[in-house]
């Protein structure tokens, strides 16, 4: 029997599925051996080597592939095929002491041929990208062990900085200070109602030149001054332009265009993004079928598609849409720079596999996700959308000036592409006009202006972070949603709706990172180091060379600033909660947790309470059930009563267990106000819909 290791039980059990008892599957569950947590683990005068650690919980997982491997007549290794997969496979092979040859497996997706075909090819494990991944983990333990002491000195204890994080929370702290000092301009748009001589049908018709050069109206009098010379002018139309306009489909998805549109289209957040992706690749439960992987390999900074994934996307597209509909030739898009391009775009196993197939088969989330990739990656594949436009310029002739007036609309003439994807710069609802001619005359109903004043640049949402991060080459396709995650946590930033701005402490911590540390928040200082990585991946330089580059300066810079730099504290946020313990006004303070309210008497007083509204009532004992977060970042929902209860959960509960089999139930509230109960055990399929039993509540929405 052949032994096939993964880093993923999830994904072990599809492969398991579709193979036969030929084989043997089991996961990792991740790295084998890492640092050490405590200490730095690096050997900074012998090459940066650095040391690691098996810990107390991966002894078991060890001692179980150990055992595996000795009745194994061959071991692949197959974890994921990126730089951190190739580092879990060489970790494993040191651990287990697997030193042959051939014994790595990649595969850009999770089914039978892939995983065949993958056997038949194997090879050695590539130390390039070993070695890239380690020079990043030693680099990010190197800065993040000795910058984060220097902050907590400087501010507070318990704070925490890094080489990506600290620059992507200076990307929000800019933000923001640009939105504060944003002075708006005034200006003004006017419009002209206009009709076809005889006619009663309008068209509005916005100002756009006087006397043929383009102007923009900036204050009251000058509108005022077009609106009166416009009315009393006589009209006449003297340009009318027609053509035809192409709208070429979009890239099939990489990893940062899936979380905008999935955050952007879907109201997801970009945790969950990264959530589902990661299970429609490892295989989702379809009902009926068992365990399914349904797209490729879902971090990727590459639109590139293969040929035979090309071929089979132009056959589908003739056979459902018509032969119009597919090209000529197959659609082919560049890569950006700087990017890695190790694999494929994202998109779907097989486009036999329709959305529509699936339908009420999976999780709602899992098919709306699966959905957008099919559809984007069809699309992708597809002919252009074709418009027919017609911009028409019309004239009022008034005190020897010519006001002209500007009138666009644009109708389908094939729909291409869009007849399967929604793209924000072809979907715009077609204008229908009538049919002008040059010369003729029009009537003038009625002249108005608008004042209006520029805006200042929106906060950052999930997506439009990640995908500024992304141009800025600020971290990889695995590390965006992480990236947002970690300063969140660290009550760096904090959210208004889906925008994102920084806390008081967050601004804090940037300023003094900034005034002490400006290469290493330097956007460009990140972007080149992401370029030297890629560079040990490919073999162009040695890994520890890198380190060697920075951490010298970079440690002469710490030795400076440790014990000397302008200390800063945050002003602490007092509630208007009382503390019924001693009648102080309780304060908010933070935690690993999360924010919490605090007597401002302590040690004296130890009194302590949750922070913000209730999200649930306890099924357990009845009070109150609060959102907090974990030691590894993760959101789950405690009952306000412990120690004395100890109810606990992943998602938002449902006030009451399950009737049929006893367990929790998760509360979905849906934007249109209903709210459903939802047993959380796989086997048991109990749902019903509710009247909310508190209206004010905040439940988790199905569509986050």
């Amino acid at each position: 029997m052949d032994l096939i290791i993964v880093e993923s039980p999830h994904k072990a059990k599809t492969i398991a599925k579709y193979l036969g008892k030929q084989y043997r599957v089991v996961a990792s569950k991740g790295h084998v051996s890492d640092l050490p947590q405590r200490t730095l683990g690096i050997d900074v005068k012998n090459h940066y080597k650095p040391e690691y650690v098996i810990s107390q919980e991966k002894k078991e997982v060890i001692d179980l592939l150990k055992r595996e491997i000795a009745k194994a007549d061959k071991v692949y290794l197959a974890a994921d095929p990126d730089r951190e997969g190739e580092a879990i496979s060489w970790h494993i092979a040191n651990v287990c002491g697997l030193h042959g040859d051939n014994q790595r497996i990649v595969f850009n997706e999770i089914s039978k041929n892939a995983v065949i075909r993958a056997i038949e090819h194997p090879r050695n494990i590539n130390m390039g990208l070993v070695d890239a991944q380690q020079a990043r983990r030693v680099l990010d333990r190197l800065v993040g062990y000795e910058l984060s002491p220097v902050i907590s000195r400087q501010i507070k204890s318990g704070l925490s900085a890094g080489r990506v994080q600290s620059v992507a929370l200076k990307m929000v702290v800019d933000r923001e200070r640009e939105i504060r000092n944003f002075k708006p301009e005034e200006y003004w748009n006017i419009f002209a109602q206009l009709t076809k001589s005889g006619k009663s049908a309008e068209n509005k018709w916005e100002y756009y030149d006087l006397n043929g050069k383009k102007q923009k109206v900036r204050n009251a009098d000058q509108a005022n001054a077009v609106v009166a010379d416009s009315k009393a002018g006589a009209w006449k139309v003297d340009q009318v332009k027609r053509a035809q306009s192409l709208s070429k489909p979009p890239a099939p998805f990489t990893t940062s265009t899936m979380q905008q549109d999935a955050i952007s289209k879907l109201g997801f957040s970009a945790a969950m993004v990264s959530k589902v992706a990661q299970k429609l690749y490892e295989g989702v439960e379809v009902e009926g079928e068992g365990q399914i992987a349904l797209v490729t390999y879902i971090r990727s900074d590459s639109v590139r598609v293969s040929e035979q994934a090309q071929k089979e996307a132009l056959e589908f597209i003739a056979q459902t849409y018509g032969a119009d509909y597919a090209p000529k030739r197959p659609n082919v898009y560049g890569t950006k720079k700087g990017a890695q391009d190790a694999h494929e775009a994202i998109r779907p196993n097989t486009l036999a596999r329709t959305p529509e197939s699936l339908k009420g088969k999976i999780q709602s989330s899992e098919y709306r996700l699966y959905k957008l990739i099919y559809d984007r990656f069809v699309a992708s594949q597809m002919s252009p959308a074709i418009y027919d436009t017609l911009t028409v310029h019309a004239v009022s002739m008034s005190g020897g000036n010519a006001y002209g007036y500007q009138l666009k609309g644009k109708t389908v003439k094939f729909k291409g592409f869009t007849a399967v994807y929604s793209a924000d710069d072809a979907d715009a609802a077609s204008k229908t006009l009538p049919d002008f001619t040059e010369g003729e005359t029009l009537d003038c109903k009625d002249v108005k202006g608008e004042q209006k004043f520029t805006k200042p640049p929106l906060r950052y949402t999930d997506g439009s972070f990640i995908k500024a991060m992304e141009e800025n080459g600020i971290g990889r396709p695995s590390t965006f949603e992480k990236t947002i995650s970690t300063i969140a946590k660290r009550a760096y930033i904090d959210r208004e709706g889906k925008h994102l701005y920084p806390t008081e402490l967050g601004e804090i911590v940037c300023d003094q990172l900034v005034a002490n540390f400006p290469d290493i928040m330097n956007s460009q200082f990140t972007a080149t180091m992401e370029t030297n990585l890629d560079k040990i991946e490919d073999g162009g330089v040695a890994w520890y060379d890198v380190i060697e580059d920075f951490y010298p300066a970079f440690h002469e810079q710490i030795e400076r600033v440790r014990y000397g730099g302008k200390r800063v504290r945050p002003k602490e946020e007092v509630s208007d909660v009382t503390c019924e313990k001693c009648g102080a006004k309780m304060v908010v303070r933070e935690s690993r947790y999360g924010k919490f309210l605090a007597c401002p008497n302590f040690p004296k007083c130890r009194n302590t309470k949750p922070y913000g509204d209730a999200v649930s009532t306890c099924p357990k004992c009845g009070k109150p059930v609060y959102k907090k977060v974990s030691k590894k970042g993760k959101t789950f929902y405690s009952c306000s009563g412990y120690p004395e209860c100890d109810f606990s959960s992943w998602d938002v509960p449902a006030p009451e267990f399950c009737p049929e089999c006893g367990q929790t139930m998760r509360m979905i509230k849906y934007k249109n106000g209903s709210v459903r109960y939802e047993c959380t055990s796989h086997e048991c399929k109990y749902r019903r819909e509710v009247v909310p039993p508190n209206p004010t509540a905040t439940t988790q929405s199905q569509d986050e």
